[in-house]
């Protein structure tokens, strides 16, 4: 008997083979859903095996019982990917749902924009949930957006070379309030990386990335020294500065006009959007000198970032002029508080919500052109920091001044409509 005629008859005995879990869900999904299918038959997962049972569990198995699929979460990932979702969890991108929550603007606002992930939620879905806010959001979007992982490698590719490119960050990191990618993008960093990806600069040209400077090693960490909203503990030494910040703080609602702290100051523990210690601060800031320091001098290093601190110092006297210009007029009851506040003082969290021509000035010079104004000093882009941030601040605070006049005029007119001397 030759060995072919052997094989056959083996072959011919043994069982057929059973077709895998991906491959029954394949059968399906290809005709659902063929994009899905796609992305996962080009992934990593399904060269090393990693079938959709692994995420998404197996009691889904009939057209009718989708609903029993399992959705992924971190600790879906963390069956193999422990070391990255150790470090996710104490970054700033793990609070990222909470603090949207925190928000005081987020419960006068659209479920559609917020929950239904079509505003703020579109991005801060990447944060942590409890099991109560995964089921409402269940109910919101069917389960969209409750994992955290895929806001960086997107499903069902999962592609580390994806999530390595500074343009994964552009969809969150852009805008508004943080337009880190169009700063990023026109700085001489972003303008070499580009001409990389271009071929028209060597692959081994020094270009950083977003991930370079923020996810050093791969560290997913993600934090940064002033924290998103550049406020810090302990206050200057600087006198001046300290009144400013000190303003800032209370505009905040992080401190009454008293200076002694407020619940709100857990929020922003909780969020980790400040860095509350000189221990924190000075952690991040030599590691970030450390990575600085791969491709320039260390002293030079160490003098651009001292030089922005400087702008985060000249854009908060800005802001903290303004600040007591529109405090001054709840003081004098000439605008009422904004709704729910304590004592007269603005809240710079109430964005959009807020009552008067002014105060809305107020949250735009904060939120816009203050965060421009520094974060462009750090990433590097001149025109952002000077024409879109610091001369806008200008603006704002020379704005203010002039509708708080006419709002005080308003009222003594009012109060003595005649104009009569007192």
């Amino acid at each position: 008997m030759t060995p072919t005629l052997v094989a056959t008859l083996l072959l011919a005995a043994a069982p057929a083979p059973q077709p895998s879990t991906a491959d029954k869900c394949v059968a399906c999904h290809e005709q659902r859903s063929p994009g899905v299918v796609a992305d996962w038959k080009i992934s990593r997962h399904a060269q090393v095996s990693v079938g959709c049972d692994t995420c998404h569990g197996n009691a889904h198995q009939t057209d009718t019982d989708f609903a029993r699929a399992k959705l992924p979460t971190p600790e879906t990932c963390n069956q193999c990917h422990s070391t990255q979702v150790d470090q996710f969890t104490k970054g700033k991108h793990a609070p990222a749902w909470a603090a949207m929550k925190a928000m005081p603007t987020f419960h006068m606002q659209p479920m559609a924009e917020m929950e239904g992930l079509k505003g703020c939620g579109g991005c801060h879905k990447l944060g942590l949930k409890s099991e109560a806010e995964t089921n409402d959001l269940v109910k919101v979007t069917g389960g969209h957006g409750n994992a955290s992982c895929d806001a960086c490698h997107t499903r069902h590719t999962f592609s580390k070379k994806e999530a390595l490119q500074p343009q994964a960050c552009e969809t969150c990191h852009m805008g508004f309030d943080h337009p880190q990618w169009e700063m990023y993008s026109g700085s001489k960093h972003g303008v070499r990386h580009g001409l990389k990806q271009m071929g028209v600069l060597p692959a081994d040209t020094a270009a950083p990335t977003c991930q370079d400077c923020h996810m050093p090693g791969g560290n997913h960490e993600v934090r940064t020294a002033w924290g998103f909203l550049a406020v810090r503990l302990p206050l200057s030494d600087d006198p001046t500065w300290k009144a400013d910040q000190v303003a800032i703080l209370q505009g905040l609602q992080v401190l009454d006009p008293t200076g002694k702290p407020t619940g709100r100051l857990d929020v922003v523990k909780a969020a980790d959007v400040a860095r509350l210690t000189s221990e924190a601060f000075q952690k991040e800031r030599e590691r970030m000198v450390d990575i600085c320091s791969k491709c320039h001098a260390a002293g030079f290093a160490k003098g651009e970032l001292a030089r922005s601190d400087d702008m985060v110092r000249e854009a908060d006297h800005l802001m903290g002029e303004a600040i007591r210009e529109v405090a001054g007029l709840y003081k004098d009851g000439v605008i009422p508080r904004p709704k729910g506040a304590t004592y007269p003082f603005p809240d710079l969290l109430t964005f959009h919500d807020a009552g008067t021509v002014v105060e809305q000035k107020l949250f735009v010079m904060f939120l816009e052109h203050r965060m421009r104004t520094f974060q462009g000093a750090f990433h590097n882009n001149p025109d952002y920091s000077l024409w879109y941030g610091w001369s806008e601040m200008q603006r704002d605070l020379t704005e203010i001044r002039a509708l708080a006049k006419e709002m005080r005029a308003a009222v003594g007119k009012k109060a003595n409509p005649k104009g009569k001397k007192a």
